[in-house]
């Protein structure tokens, strides 16, 4: 099984949740930064996960610009799922809680990008959280994304 995570990071936190995703899956795993992949190598993917940090309701720019560089149809026959980090929990105040629930979240609009270049989506989205916009991982996010991952490989 040949597996590319692509993922940006901002304070480190999205790209934890990316080493973990990796550890926990077998086979062939490639783990690379938004601004490194190359959108004509992956086709030949079994897998492909891509995971930003939400800003905004959206992923960052890197990601974004990726996404937008895929061929229509290029991830025919690739597995395709997305993560992001968010912020949640009570630190994040009600303003904050009410711009999120408006906007959404970037790994949905990954998602939908992904199933429009072609993939076939293995998961549901998921969101790991932050503490504070700069982090730290909430407690057992960690832990989560691995089960996360290990989960895509039964499905």
């Amino acid at each position: 099984m040949k597996t590319l995570i692509i993922y940006d990071s901002a304070y480190g936190n999205t790209g934890k949740i990316a080493r973990a995703i990796g550890g926990a899956l077998r086979g062939e795993v490639s783990i690379v930064r938004a601004g490194a992949a190359d959108p004509a190598a992956l086709s030949a993917l079994d897998q492909l996960i891509v995971g930003a940090p939400t800003s905004g309701g959206r992923p960052m720019p890197p990601v974004q610009k990726l996404l937008e560089r895929i061929p229509k149809g290029a991830l025919q026959n690739v597995g395709v799922a997305a993560f992001d980090t968010r912020m949640g929990g009570k630190s994040q105040g009600f303003g904050m809680r009410i711009l999120t629930k408006t906007l959404g979240f970037a790994a949905g609009r990954i998602a939908d990008s992904l199933k429009d270049k072609g993939g076939r989506l293995l998961a549901p989205p998921e969101g790991f959280t932050v503490k504070e916009k700069e982090g730290p991982l909430q407690e057992g996010e960690i832990e989560r994304a691995a089960a996360w991952a290990r989960g895509i490989v039964k499905l």
